[in-house]
């Protein structure tokens, strides 16, 4: 039974993120991605014709979840309550499947990715939506923390470093720290 189109793209893009991860993006080849998955190069540039056409996958992936967030929270009104739901939607996508490999791998290739057009639009989306955590509040005390709620649930899989720590309570202590951070939103404005 052959495997579908969809299913060849999805292990590509593991198999990729998994060199990536362990030895940079710019230290891997396609070839290496194509040997790992035991596929020549033309089968694995059937799929995608560049690494950048990979990376742009997971990109991709994050902006349409970024988008659906960003969407839904323009419905909403600009509440703590609202605040919370949006951080902690946001950190189901963060914790969910592949997304830390793929954070971990955004997080030691900053550099390549920066230089990637994928790479911009993903800033843009963190903007956007640090904009809808702060809705109602323009002060720049609120844009930082808000911008700084998501960095919490960012870094909560780099910056914590305990090494018995679960996944669910690493999402619990990002969502604590970005909690402390909305709950301030709106309450003062500094300027």
């Amino acid at each position: 039974m052959r495997e579908s189109t969809g299913g060849t793209r999805e292990r590509i893009k593991a198999v990729a993120l998994e060199l990536f991860t362990e030895q940079g993006y710019e230290k891997t080849s396609l070839r290496e991605i194509a040997e790992r998955l035991n596929v020549t190069k033309a089968a694995l540039y059937y799929h995608f014709k560049s690494k950048d056409d990979i990376v742009a996958s997971f990109v991709e992936d994050r902006l349409e979840g970024m988008d659906a967030l960003i969407a839904w929270a323009a419905t909403q009104p600009a509440t703590l309550d609202t605040r919370r739901e949006l951080i902690s939607r946001y950190a189901d996508t963060m914790f969910d499947g592949t997304q830390p490999s793929v954070m971990r791998f955004f997080e030691q290739n900053q550099t390549a990715l920066k230089s990637l057009s994928a790479g911009q639009q993903m800033r843009g989306r963190m903007l956007e939506l640090a904009d809808a955590l702060c809705r109602g509040d323009d002060s720049p005390a609120a844009q930082l923390r808000a911008a700084l709620s998501i960095f919490a649930v960012h870094t909560s899989w780099f910056a914590v470093r305990a090494p018995l720590i679960s996944d669910d309570e690493r999402r619990k202590l990002a969502l604590e720290v970005a909690d402390e951070l909305l709950a301030a939103i709106g309450t003062q404005h500094d300027t």
